[in-house]
């Protein structure tokens, strides 16, 4: 960035006050500098979606300035402070939590520079605050993961018990995934979620949270985990139980990363819900066309689908993440 202004300076005083005119198109060289505030690296999801945007960068010859937050909203609000203080020409940011955005996303449009949510969403009342945010539909995740409940257990007349590893508290996926799935299962009142907690999308944390709710509800028939990385998680905690993952507890989970993939064809996942994480190039396009000006979609849905085991077995050798 330093050597870019000094280029400027000694092209003279015109192209220096080209170069700061704020959102007009980028820097006055023609070239892109993006800011990137990640959540962290709690998942193969998240690990696969940074790798998607830092490739992406590259191709599109736009230049990153990338940050890892460790799931911790004030890292993000540092760091996005510290691309406004750099005169980046566009911020991206997948928020850790969906509240407490609009004092740091105003002074980002106090400075002129275009704001591009991904992944997740935050729940502003003011929407000028970012140019559009593109990602997964959570909610509709949720209600595809509960419709499969719904099928698989038409025929049932006992009560359905599910415990259900949420996402990070007060998250995007978290509290859609959740809504979604609820809705989904309320017609039926033989579905009872009998216990629901935070496994924080991570493996770890998954296993420990599942390992608690096998102790306190010995009688388990279904587990609905918000990522592929709790859901593994589960799998060693439900193994440890001596129970059989998929066969005693079925699992329901949301991403299908190559190692839940892996698991859903080996038959210790009954069924996923696709979270692509490659929003990369779909990102790095939506950048040039703001700093062009042009008119973009306000929500930028990716296109995902389901697996069944069966179809898992298919798609894993050709999987990208």
């Amino acid at each position: 960035m330093l050597k870019r202004i000094s280029v400027l300076v000694l092209a003279g005083l015109t192209a220096m006050s080209v170069a700061s005119c704020g959102s007009g198109g980028g820097s006055g060289d023609g070239s892109i500098t993006m800011g990137f505030a990640q959540v962290g690296a709690e998942s193969g999801w998240r690990t696969a979606n940074t790798k998607s945007v830092q490739e992406a960068a590259k191709e599109a010859g736009i230049t990153l300035k990338f940050s890892d937050a460790q799931q911790k909203q004030e890292n993000q609000i540092k760091a996005i402070r510290s691309y406004i203080q750099q005169k980046v020409d566009v911020i991206a940011f997948s928020p850790v939590v969906e509240s407490g955005w609009d004092t740091v996303l105003k002074e980002a449009k106090d400075a002129k520079i275009p704001v591009i949510l991904t992944d997740r969403a935050v729940d502003s009342k003011d929407t000028s605050l970012y140019k559009t945010f593109l990602g997964s539909d959570f909610v509709e995740e949720g209600r595809k993961a509960g419709t499969w409940l719904v099928e698989e257990y038409k025929s049932a007349t006992d009560p359905v018990n599910i415990v259900e590893l949420q996402g990070t508290t007060g998250s995007a996926p978290a509290n859609d995934r959740k809504a979604g799935f609820a809705e989904v299962i309320a017609a039926d009142p033989k579905f009872k979620v009998v216990a629901s907690q935070t496994g924080d999308f991570t493996r770890a944390k998954g296993k420990e949270v599942m390992e608690a709710f096998l102790k306190s509800n010995p009688d388990i028939d279904v587990l609905y985990a918000h990522n592929d990385d709790m859901g593994l998680g589960a799998i060693e905690a439900i193994e440890g139980a001596g129970k059989v993952p998929g066969k005693d507890i079925k699992i329901i989970t949301i991403d299908a990363v190559k190692d839940g993939m892996q698991a859903l064809a080996d038959g210790k996942i009954n069924y996923i819900v696709e979270c692509s994480p490659l929003l990369g190039p779909q990102l790095m396009d939506l950048a040039k066309k703001v700093l062009k000006g042009e008119t973009i979609e306000a929500r930028v849905v990716t296109e995902e689908t389901t697996f069944t085991q069966e179809q898992a077995k298919t798609a894993l050798p050709g999987r990208k993440y």
